[in-house]
């Protein structure tokens, strides 16, 4: 349950994140967080001493330099600013979409070889922990391509999936989750959207959501050099990856 550096300089720190860890600290939230870690290594200590906006400099003190967020169970790339001036230009970045993330997701069902999904994504009124396709949600994109449909075995029963690649253009809140779930096609092991049948049979098989943060591209804040970055696929994933009995389409280019 600790980070991995994927790379650092006097601006930046790009890390790959395990699945369970919680990014940012909450009074429900047991165990260490990311942000926590980030903290108490010295190393990696953020800078506050660029003056600029003091509103500005709190958040980035108050969010000890992370940039965005990933889910619990969410593994993979998390960018993290080092000083004041690169939190303010890296989240410039994402909001006027200019970081392009690719993400894995193996998800139930035999899907289409590449779509788009344009729905709105919000909080259900009826149970705000929860997200959705709801009038009046924020606008959402997500496309994707399909790498491989398989079928995964277990004991005597045979389960569809298909391994994606997945590219959200826009970033609310549980987005990708949400959406495959509103193409009929849920993530594995998405003990919120599958469903609370299949999410229970899921997690016999599968530990998390099959949700893999795999690479980030963007410009450096302080140079504009571009900047590419892909964290390894992890294990658990992989195990169900190349269990699958059968396949349609050849296996990910990737260091899996």
């Amino acid at each position: 349950m600790t980070p991995v550096i994927l790379y650092q300089d006097d601006d930046i720190l790009v890390l790959n994140k395990p699945s369970g860890m919680v990014v940012n600290r909450a009074e429900s939230v047991k165990g260490e967080t990311v942000e926590e870690w980030i903290e108490k290594n010295s190393e990696f200590r953020i800078q506050n001493s660029e003056c600029i906006e003091k509103d500005e400099n709190s958040e980035f003190i108050s969010r000890a330099g992370i940039v965005h967020r990933i889910d619990k169970e969410t593994s993979g790339i998390l960018l993290v600013a080092k000083n004041p001036a690169a939190f303010i230009k890296l989240q410039r970045q994402f909001k006027e979409h200019e970081v392009k993330k690719t993400y894995l997701a193996l998800v139930h069902g035999t899907m289409s070889e590449e779509g788009e999904i344009r729905a709105p994504v919000g909080r259900l009124p009826w149970n705000r922990e929860r997200f959705g396709i709801v009038p009046g949600g924020k606008e959402s994109v997500t496309r994707f391509k399909r790498i491989q449909n398989s079928e995964f075995r277990i004991q005597n029963n045979r389960i569809p999936l298909s391994l994606v690649e997945v590219y959200p253009e826009t970033g609310r809140t549980h987005q990708i989750r949400v959406h495959f779930k509103y193409l009929g096609h849920p993530l594995v092991g998405d003990y919120l959207y599958a469903g609370r049948k299949q999410s229970r049979e899921d997690r016999m098989w599968a530990p998390r959501v099959m949700l893999h943060a795999w690479k980030m591209t963007f410009a450096h804040p302080r140079t504009g050099k571009p900047l590419a970055y892909e964290a390894p696929i992890p294990d658990d994933m992989k195990r169900i990856i190349k269990s699958e009995a059968r396949s349609t389409k050849s296996e990910i280019n990737s260091n899996a």
